[in-house]
């Protein structure tokens, strides 16, 4: 699935890579389960593997234990011996347990991550829902009400005869713009509709990543995060990059009203409402789908969006903003640890929980799939299962246990493949 296997790539950008790999040395750790769960007390154990040009390896790793990837409870180096060493723990609660190991070959060192997770289902959220969340959002979503969609729609010949191509624009957030493109079969109506929503940076969109969709079947909208063209030079999203939008995460997180994520979420909202207004949709199939910081606006956007009727989310960002108050580790875009932007903390937790996927999830009552990896760093097993555990409506988490945040999520994709069908086919779907 190409506009997928694009979407995991990806999502991995979003990681900040302390230390580099080489081509010829592989450090593998692998939970004793080869499904990564675990019951409280149950003796956890890792195996490492560290090979060099595929030949195993002799030296010793460093390692270190993490309890819901946050607080330190063991660390120290281990011998390897025919090229492999085990590492174990165990955890009396419901959460999950982080390890990192680090081969170091002269002047080069490789880290890799392996995850586990205890009594999944029973994660608890880090915090409640502030008391105004529901009023909030109403008043933002009666300020874009006030601001016309009135949509721009250039077609586009792609020399394709079988599927139709668009160029749309639409009104946004405080004068704000929408751009997106928007594919469909060639000639078709009474189509089930699907909206994807972009994981994190500054760049253009392609037309792959809707015109597979298309071709299968779906009226598709796919919408850039950025009120920016969507189709410049890649010099052009560079500078932005550089300039106004650096760190855009960052950008009025101390305060509910100036948060970047405030136009991005309303957005969304915006655009389901668009591809849900057309004369084309099938009037009973909106599905939102992402990763990363695509499956933190695929979460938002199910979660107040009552069109919505099914969600998918690989690796989402944004989930457990407020996870350090319960000693856990928060997602991307670590919200409230922004300490080195000089603003206030107690400021940015403030404003937090109004952005928080996990509080959104509440609300979200559609069919929904969720990709976790449990070695992920960038947005922490913990945090994605607990507001998993959140979701309304029937729902499928697929767990990958060795899956990074950029990595290997085949796992997920191949249920996501099914997914998708069923929804393409169904003939109900009301939230």
């Amino acid at each position: 699935m190409l506009s997928l296997r694009h979407i995991g790539l990806a999502a991995g950008f979003l990681v900040a890579l302390a230390t580099s790999l080489s081509a010829a040395t592989k450090v593998e750790v692998v939970p004793d389960r080869e499904s990564g769960l675990y019951a409280p007390g149950d003796k956890i154990t890792w195996k490492v593997t560290v090979s060099t040009d595929d030949k195993l390896a002799q030296g010793k790793i460093d390692y270190s234990v993490k309890r819901s990837g946050l607080e330190e409870i063991d660390q120290g180096s281990i011998d390897l011996k025919d090229g492999s060493a085990t590492i174990s723990t165990s955890r009396d609660n419901p959460g999950t347990m982080l390890v990192s190991v680090t081969f170091t070959a002269g002047a080069e060192k490789v880290t890799r991550y392996g995850g586990a997770a205890v009594a999944w289902e029973k994660i608890l959220p880090s915090s409640d829902a502030p008391a105004d969340f529901d009023s909030f959002w109403k008043s933002k979503l009666e300020a874009l009400s006030q601001t016309p969609a009135d949509p721009e729609i250039k077609p586009i010949d792609i020399g394709d005869d079988s599927v139709e191509y668009y160029h749309v624009t639409l009104g946004g957030y405080n004068g704000s713009k929408i751009r997106g493109q928007l594919a469909k079969p060639k000639g078709k109506s009474d189509l089930p509709a699907m909206l994807i929503v972009q994981w994190a940076g500054v760049y253009p969109l392609q037309k792959d990543w809707v015109l597979h969709h298309a071709k299968s079947g779906w009226l598709v909208f796919n919408i850039l995060a950025h009120d920016l063209p969507i189709d410049e030079k890649p010099e052009f999203y560079a500078e932005k990059a550089k300039n106004e939008l650096n760190d855009y995460p960052g950008i009025g997180n101390d305060d509910r009203e100036t948060s970047y994520f405030l136009r991005m979420f309303l957005s969304c909202y915006r655009a389901a409402d668009y591809v849900t207004s057309r004369d084309d949709w099938n009037q009973h199939t909106l599905l939102v789908q992402g990763g990363s910081q695509g499956g933190y606006q695929a979460i938002v956007t199910a979660g107040f969006h009552p069109k919505v009727t099914a969600m998918a989310a690989s690796v989402p960002a944004g989930c457990d903003h407020t996870g350090k108050q319960v000693a856990r580790a928060p997602g991307w875009p670590n919200w409230a640890s922004r300490t080195w932007q000089g603003k206030s903390e107690a400021k940015m937790l403030a404003a937090a929980p109004y952005f928080d996927a996990m509080q959104f999830a509440r609300s979200a009552k559609c069919d929904a799939i969720v990709g976790v990896g449990l070695a992920d760093t960038a947005c922490p097993s913990e945090g994605v299962l607990a507001t998993c555990n959140l979701l309304g409506g029937t729902k499928e988490v697929v767990i990958m246990p060795t899956a990074d945040h950029g990595g290997d999520h085949q796992a997920y994709y191949a249920a996501l493949g099914k997914f998708l069908d069923k929804h393409r086919t169904s003939k109900t779907g009301s939230k």
